[in-house]
Protein backbone atom coordinates (compact mmCIF):
# COMPACT_ATOMS: atom_id res chain seq x y z
CA UNK A 1 0.00 0.00 0.00
CA UNK A 2 2.73 2.38 1.09
CA UNK A 3 4.51 1.99 -2.24
CA UNK A 4 1.00 2.95 -4.22
CA UNK A 5 0.50 6.16 -2.21
CA UNK A 6 3.91 7.14 -2.90
CA UNK A 7 3.06 6.93 -6.59
CA UNK A 8 -0.22 7.94 -6.09
CA UNK A 9 1.26 11.15 -4.41
CA UNK A 10 2.85 12.50 -7.69
CA UNK A 11 -0.16 11.63 -9.66
CA UNK A 12 -2.38 13.62 -7.72
CA UNK A 13 0.57 16.71 -7.49
CA UNK A 14 0.29 17.07 -11.47
CA UNK A 15 -3.40 16.74 -11.48
CA UNK A 16 -3.25 19.78 -9.51
CA UNK A 17 -0.99 21.32 -11.10
CA UNK A 18 -3.04 20.43 -14.56
CA UNK A 19 -6.49 21.66 -13.07
CA UNK A 20 -4.60 25.15 -12.00
CA UNK A 21 -2.21 25.50 -14.82
CA UNK A 22 -4.20 28.66 -15.91
CA UNK A 23 -4.95 30.41 -13.02
CA UNK A 24 -1.29 29.62 -10.53
CA UNK A 25 -2.01 28.86 -7.33
CA UNK A 26 -0.97 32.06 -5.06
CA UNK A 27 -1.00 29.88 -1.74
CA UNK A 28 2.05 28.23 -3.26
CA UNK A 29 4.41 29.81 -0.63
CA UNK A 30 1.94 28.99 2.14
CA UNK A 31 1.56 25.09 1.06
CA UNK A 32 5.36 24.98 0.83
CA UNK A 33 5.74 26.54 4.08
CA UNK A 34 3.03 23.94 5.84
CA UNK A 35 4.98 20.63 3.51
CA UNK A 36 8.46 21.83 4.92
CA UNK A 37 7.31 22.31 8.76
CA UNK A 38 5.26 19.21 8.51
CA UNK A 39 8.15 17.10 7.27
CA UNK A 40 10.81 18.71 9.60
CA UNK A 41 8.36 17.75 12.45
CA UNK A 42 7.89 13.94 11.76
CA UNK A 43 11.88 14.29 11.12
CA UNK A 44 12.40 15.07 14.58
CA UNK A 45 9.28 13.44 15.92
CA UNK A 46 10.07 10.20 14.55
CA UNK A 47 12.79 9.34 12.66
CA UNK A 48 15.62 11.13 14.64
CA UNK A 49 14.45 8.84 18.02
CA UNK A 50 14.19 6.18 15.85
CA UNK A 51 18.09 6.09 14.72
CA UNK A 52 19.23 7.12 17.98
CA UNK A 53 17.94 4.39 19.55
CA UNK A 54 20.86 1.88 18.17
CA UNK A 55 23.03 3.88 19.84
CA UNK A 56 25.47 4.09 16.75
CA UNK A 57 28.45 6.25 17.86
CA UNK A 58 28.43 7.51 13.61
CA UNK A 59 25.13 8.86 13.72
CA UNK A 60 25.78 12.56 13.68
CA UNK A 61 28.51 12.33 10.80
CA UNK A 62 25.47 10.49 8.77
CA UNK A 63 23.37 13.25 9.18
CA UNK A 64 26.04 15.66 7.80
CA UNK A 65 26.78 13.68 5.38
CA UNK A 66 22.70 13.60 4.65
CA UNK A 67 23.01 17.55 4.86
CA UNK A 68 26.24 17.46 2.63
CA UNK A 69 24.88 15.08 0.09
CA UNK A 70 21.63 17.37 -0.38
CA UNK A 71 23.60 20.33 -0.74
CA UNK A 72 25.53 18.65 -3.25
CA UNK A 73 22.00 17.08 -5.35
CA UNK A 74 20.90 21.26 -4.96
CA UNK A 75 23.76 22.22 -7.20
CA UNK A 76 22.51 19.93 -9.63
CA UNK A 77 18.43 20.53 -9.15
CA UNK A 78 18.60 24.34 -8.86
CA UNK A 79 16.80 23.55 -5.93
CA UNK A 80 14.32 22.24 -7.36
CA UNK A 81 13.92 19.57 -3.79
CA UNK A 82 12.59 22.30 -1.57
CA UNK A 83 10.43 24.28 -4.49
CA UNK A 84 12.72 26.12 -6.83
CA UNK A 85 13.10 25.30 -10.55
CA UNK A 86 15.86 27.59 -12.16
CA UNK A 87 16.53 25.49 -15.46
CA UNK A 88 16.38 27.57 -18.43
CA UNK A 89 12.78 28.05 -20.46
CA UNK A 90 14.72 27.48 -23.66
CA UNK A 91 15.45 24.48 -23.15
CA UNK A 92 13.61 21.40 -24.84
CA UNK A 93 15.53 18.24 -24.45
CA UNK A 94 15.40 16.31 -21.30
CA UNK A 95 16.33 17.73 -18.21
CA UNK A 96 18.73 14.91 -17.24
CA UNK A 97 20.76 16.45 -14.28
CA UNK A 98 17.39 17.79 -12.58
CA UNK A 99 16.22 14.37 -13.00
CA UNK A 100 19.18 12.47 -11.43
CA UNK A 101 19.23 14.83 -8.76
CA UNK A 102 15.79 14.46 -8.11
CA UNK A 103 15.68 10.65 -8.35
CA UNK A 104 18.60 10.24 -6.04
CA UNK A 105 16.70 12.75 -3.64
CA UNK A 106 13.48 10.77 -3.94
CA UNK A 107 15.10 6.84 -3.84
CA UNK A 108 16.82 8.00 -0.35
CA UNK A 109 13.56 9.02 0.99
CA UNK A 110 11.44 5.65 0.33
CA UNK A 111 14.30 4.26 3.13
CA UNK A 112 12.71 5.46 6.09
CA UNK A 113 9.04 4.78 5.31
CA UNK A 114 9.25 1.34 5.53
CA UNK A 115 7.39 0.48 8.79
CA UNK A 116 7.49 3.65 9.59
CA UNK A 117 3.23 5.69 8.46
CA UNK A 118 4.19 8.75 10.31
CA UNK A 119 7.62 9.42 7.42
CA UNK A 120 4.94 7.79 4.77
CA UNK A 121 2.53 10.28 5.43
CA UNK A 122 4.99 13.07 5.80
CA UNK A 123 7.08 12.16 2.20
CA UNK A 124 3.81 12.04 0.55
CA UNK A 125 3.40 16.35 1.97
CA UNK A 126 5.99 16.70 1.27
CA UNK A 127 6.12 15.61 -2.54
CA UNK A 128 2.70 16.88 -3.45
CA UNK A 129 3.43 20.40 -3.62
CA UNK A 130 7.32 19.77 -5.30
CA UNK A 131 5.16 17.83 -8.33
CA UNK A 132 3.17 20.65 -8.46
CA UNK A 133 5.88 23.30 -9.11
CA UNK A 134 7.59 20.96 -11.50
CA UNK A 135 4.69 19.96 -13.55
CA UNK A 136 3.70 23.95 -13.39
CA UNK A 137 7.55 25.20 -14.37
CA UNK A 138 7.22 22.53 -17.40
CA UNK A 139 4.51 23.85 -18.79
CA UNK A 140 5.45 27.19 -18.61
CA UNK A 141 8.64 25.97 -19.94
CA UNK A 142 7.11 24.32 -22.68
CA UNK A 143 8.40 21.10 -22.34
CA UNK A 144 6.54 18.52 -24.62
CA UNK A 145 3.77 16.54 -22.36
CA UNK A 146 5.48 13.87 -23.29
CA UNK A 147 8.85 14.73 -21.91
CA UNK A 148 6.98 15.94 -18.89
CA UNK A 149 4.80 12.74 -18.14
CA UNK A 150 7.72 10.68 -18.91
CA UNK A 151 10.02 12.85 -16.42
CA UNK A 152 6.94 12.48 -13.71
CA UNK A 153 6.81 8.69 -13.97
CA UNK A 154 10.17 7.79 -13.27
CA UNK A 155 10.17 10.04 -10.65
CA UNK A 156 7.07 9.08 -9.26
CA UNK A 157 8.78 5.31 -9.58
CA UNK A 158 11.92 6.54 -7.52
CA UNK A 159 10.94 6.46 -3.88
CA UNK A 160 8.93 3.23 -3.58
CA UNK A 161 12.05 1.95 -5.24
CA UNK A 162 13.70 3.12 -2.48
CA UNK A 163 11.11 1.89 -0.34
CA UNK A 164 11.35 -1.84 -2.03
CA UNK A 165 15.23 -1.63 -1.17
CA UNK A 166 15.43 -1.64 1.65
CA UNK A 167 12.74 -3.62 2.51
CA UNK A 168 14.48 -6.97 0.17
CA UNK A 169 17.44 -6.37 0.24
CA UNK A 170 19.48 -7.78 2.78
CA UNK A 171 22.85 -6.05 2.74
CA UNK A 172 20.75 -2.40 2.96
CA UNK A 173 19.08 -4.07 5.40
CA UNK A 174 22.06 -4.21 7.87
CA UNK A 175 23.06 -0.50 6.79
CA UNK A 176 19.73 0.77 7.84
CA UNK A 177 20.54 2.81 10.69
CA UNK A 178 23.06 4.83 8.09
CA UNK A 179 20.90 5.11 5.69
CA UNK A 180 18.30 6.56 7.41
CA UNK A 181 20.33 9.38 9.05
CA UNK A 182 21.75 10.13 5.61
CA UNK A 183 17.66 10.27 5.08
CA UNK A 184 17.56 13.05 8.18
CA UNK A 185 20.31 15.06 6.73
CA UNK A 186 18.54 15.23 3.84
CA UNK A 187 15.00 16.38 5.20
CA UNK A 188 16.44 18.69 7.69
CA UNK A 189 18.46 20.57 4.90
CA UNK A 190 15.43 20.35 2.28
CA UNK A 191 12.57 21.13 4.81
CA UNK A 192 14.62 24.18 6.62
CA UNK A 193 15.23 25.77 3.32
CA UNK A 194 11.45 25.50 2.75
CA UNK A 195 10.67 27.15 5.64
CA UNK A 196 13.16 30.22 4.92
CA UNK A 197 12.44 30.41 1.02
CA UNK A 198 8.99 30.20 0.79
CA UNK A 199 8.23 33.81 1.30
CA UNK A 200 8.90 37.05 -0.28
CA UNK A 201 12.41 38.52 1.08
CA UNK A 202 12.58 35.37 3.64
CA UNK A 203 10.32 37.47 5.57
CA UNK A 204 7.39 35.49 7.84
CA UNK A 205 4.16 36.60 7.56
CA UNK A 206 1.16 35.55 9.93
CA UNK A 207 -0.10 33.79 7.11
CA UNK A 208 3.18 31.71 6.81
CA UNK A 209 3.54 31.26 10.66
CA UNK A 210 0.04 29.73 11.33
CA UNK A 211 0.87 27.17 8.01
CA UNK A 212 3.99 26.76 9.72
CA UNK A 213 2.13 25.91 13.39
CA UNK A 214 -0.47 23.47 11.64
CA UNK A 215 2.18 21.54 9.79
CA UNK A 216 4.05 20.90 13.63
CA UNK A 217 1.06 20.52 15.35
CA UNK A 218 -0.77 18.50 12.87
CA UNK A 219 2.63 16.17 12.60
CA UNK A 220 2.55 15.53 16.31
CA UNK A 221 -0.71 14.04 16.04
CA UNK A 222 0.34 11.73 13.39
Amino acid sequence: MSYLLLFLAVVLGYGIAVFFQKKGIKQMPQILAFSGAFLLSITLFELLPEVFESENEHIGLYIMLGILLQIVLDFFSKGAEHGHVHISTTQTSFPWLLFFSLAIHALLEGFPVTHNESMLVGVIVHKIPIVIILTLFFQRANFGRATTLVFLFLFACMTPLGTWFSTEIDLLKEYAVPINSIAIGIFLHVSTTILFESSKDHKFNLVKLLSIILGIVLAYFV
